[in-house]
């Protein structure tokens, strides 16, 4: 059981309607390298620094005798242009780690799994939950209307879904920080929580997920930046006046 138990639905939404399919990641990367190209501030997910966690839990009368799991990712890549009201991001099914020692611990699920119950966790996760094989990505695209709240379609197993997702975003001229927690249900993507003995012990429907997500300003490769470009401009005039002044100056020993 506690290598079924992780029946991720990562981040399966709440109560939304199917969603339009979104633009694949060629399409979204032209679409934020046109934005930075005419001005729009754009950032760039880092993946060391960002973090989705999802906690999944046991039920049934049998409960005690399963065992909780965090599921998380570390590598998360993407854009944000706050300015524009958007961002994308994308993380691998197959790069998700089971029981992080400290994940694990902040969490507060007591013993930590052996590498062995982890691994079968996760192999059981990827081939019959995920079918990562299959659909390899988890994508997320956000949209804001000012203040409004942060809509968010998730695209899991082949099916895309809207929520509203409560989060804190924090934009700088350098940086763009998005973080929070919500609660989803694997079986809004119709996912069967797994179950064994006609329900004495399964895996709960509702998965807790909290994410940080941080992004640094980004320039399009072969994008000179503002700062480069005045540069480029300011040389040629500063060895210019150099030379004029090397003209005037008299040389050492002449007459006057």
């Amino acid at each position: 059981m506690k290598r079924l138990l992780p029946l991720l639905v990562l981040l399966a939404a709440c109560t939304a309607q199917l969603a339009p399919q979104q633009a694949g990641p060629a399409k979204s990367l032209d679409w934020y390298r046109m934005a930075a190209a005419s001005g729009t501030p754009v950032y760039a997910v880092g993946p060391a620094a960002s973090l989705v966690a999802v906690k999944v839990g046991s039920a049934g009368p049998l409960a005690r005798l399963g065992h909780d799991h965090v599921i998380a990712s570390r590598n998360l890549t993407g854009y944000a242009a706050p300015d524009a009201g958007r961002a994308d991001v994308v993380f691998r099914a197959d790069q998700l780690t089971v029981d992080e020692p400290e994940l694990h611990r902040e969490a507060g699920l007591g013993t930590q799994p052996s590498p062995q119950a982890i691994e079968g966790t996760r192999a059981n996760m990827l081939a019959h939950v995920l079918d990562a094989d299959r659909y390899p990505e988890i994508r997320l695209h956000a949209e804001r209307t000012g203040a409004g709240p942060l809509r968010v379609a998730i695209t899991l197993h082949g099916v895309t879904r809207w929520i509203e997702l409560p989060a804190t975003v924090h934009v700088d001229p350098a940086m763009v920080t998005a973080s929070g927690s919500t609660r989803l249900k694997q079986t809004d993507f119709g996912i069967t929580p797994f179950s064994v003995g006609a329900g004495l012990l399964s895996v709960r429907d509702e998965i807790e997920v909290d994410f940080k997500i941080i992004a640094r300003r980004w320039q399009a490769p072969g994008q000179a930046s503002v700062r480069s470009q005045r540069l480029a401009l300011a040389d040629p005039l500063v060895e210019l006046a150099r030379q004029s002044r090397r003209h005037m100056q008299p040389e050492l020993g002449a007459a006057p």
